[in-house]
């Protein structure tokens, strides 16, 4: 398990090193590995820890050089987005109950309670906001789908959480992603991206403890 989070944690702190070792092997096959990442990252509860924004961000820096397609991208992952999001939402309505429980080695009990107090703050607009932040982005569908909101709401937050998320990250690296100082910083570049990401839950866990120990 310590080799695989290293791996990890190599994978995404340079991940245009790694990206571009996967276009060299695979060529246009790497449309359908992006695809694949996005949906397993959105779509499948046990895999939060696969790299979203970064990726997305990466991919469209290749994207401006040539390396890869940004229509074919930008289609491909808006539909492994919202697909994937579909799919983790049905599963927690159906298997929601029997999956979550406190000894649970893939579904940590923490991130599900992170992920409801952000529907407790947000609402439904939590399937949007949860887009761009890391592990609650992956629990989010799953957690409305184990509360049983309706699928017709879901699904409109779940179309535009996807687009805005997959626009913007995949616009960003192809407009910004070959500037020199970010090619020369590409690694503090995705992890300024990943620290923004996980500054609302942070934001939120300060807040709720602060008014907790304001009660008592």
């Amino acid at each position: 398990m310590g080799d695989l989070f290293s791996f990890l944690i190599d994978f995404v702190l340079h991940i245009d090193e790694h990206l571009g070792e996967i276009i060299a092997a695979y060529g246009f096959l790497t449309h359908l590995i992006l695809f694949m990442i996005v949906f397993c990252e959105t779509g499948l509860v046990v895999t939060p820890f696969l790299p979203g924004d970064s990726l997305i961000f990466a991919a469209g820096a290749f994207a401006t050089r040539g390396d890869l397609n940004l229509m074919v991208l930008w289609f491909l992952l808006l539909f492994a987005a919202i697909l994937g999001d579909t799919v983790n939402y049905h599963i927690g309505k159906v298997f929601g109950h029997k999956l979550v429980k406190p000894d649970s080695r893939f579904i940590k009990q923490r991130y599900i309670e992170q992920t409801e107090r952000f529907f407790d703050r947000h609402g439904g607009k939590t399937i949007i906001l949860a887009r761009f932040v890391p592990f609650v982005r992956t629990f989010a569908p799953f957690v409305a789908g184990i509360g049983r909101m309706r699928y017709s709401y879901f699904l409109s937050y779940n179309a535009l959480g996807g687009f805005a998320w997959v626009t913007l990250f995949l616009f960003l690296g192809f407009f910004f992603g070959t500037m020199p100082i970010v090619e020369k910083n590409f690694s503090l570049v995705i992890f300024a991206i990943i620290g923004i990401s996980v500054m609302p839950p942070i934001v939120t866990w300060l807040r709720a403890r602060f008014a907790k120990n304001k009660k008592s």
